[in-house]
């Protein structure tokens, strides 16, 4: 059976966070992830071309060589892991979750929230506190996004939640109750 991608960053992520707080460095590990997503970010292609079973393994273990250099240690070995079993591509997905993992340790909770205007930087903290209370985390981190067609209010996405405030869907369900 194969695995989608998703499936298998959850895996692979959880394993080398528990791998890595077993160690005692979470946070080494987190720095080096961050570097290896610049890295596939600025090579788009580089995960499906160590995956492509189509390559030479000499130019697999060239490029791999390459890669790894920078790294050691828990990376290192886990980067290895990957190549072996082709699943290179997946490392992004692996980072995502590794990443979930971290800011759970951290404390923190990361989300979306979806304006009509853009907030200032102090309603933004007081948001961001409102959504780390309401949601049981010490902190939250909130990018934000301009909708004009919420027209007013907000609506904050943050880990598997939906908190509409919005002007626009209170609209709607005004409407619905009056049909």
């Amino acid at each position: 059976m194969k695995l989608d991608k998703y499936t298998v960053g959850k895996r692979y992520g959880k394993a080398l966070f528990e791998l890595a707080a077993e160690a005692g460095q979470t946070e080494p590990v987190y720095e080096d992830l961050l570097q290896l997503r610049q890295i596939y970010q600025e090579i788009p292609d580089l995960g499906n071309l160590l995956s492509d079973v189509r390559l030479d393994q000499s130019a697999k273990t060239t490029l791999m060589g390459q890669l790894t250099a920078g790294f050691e240690g828990i990376v290192k070995n886990f980067l290895l892991v990957l190549q072996r079993y082709n699943r290179m591509a997946d490392l992004p997905f692996v980072i995502d979750e590794y990443e979930k993992r971290y800011d759970q340790e951290q404390g923190m909770i990361l989300g979306q929230v979806t304006t009509a205007v853009a907030l200032a930087p102090e309603q933004k903290q007081r948001l961001e506190a409102s959504v780390a209370k309401r949601l049981g985390f010490e902190k939250a981190q909130l990018t934000e996004k301009v909708d004009p067609s919420i027209v007013a209010g907000v609506i904050v996405e943050a880990d598997n939640w939906v908190i509409d405030g919005s002007v626009a869907n209170q609209l709607a369900k005004l409407r619905e109750q009056l049909k």
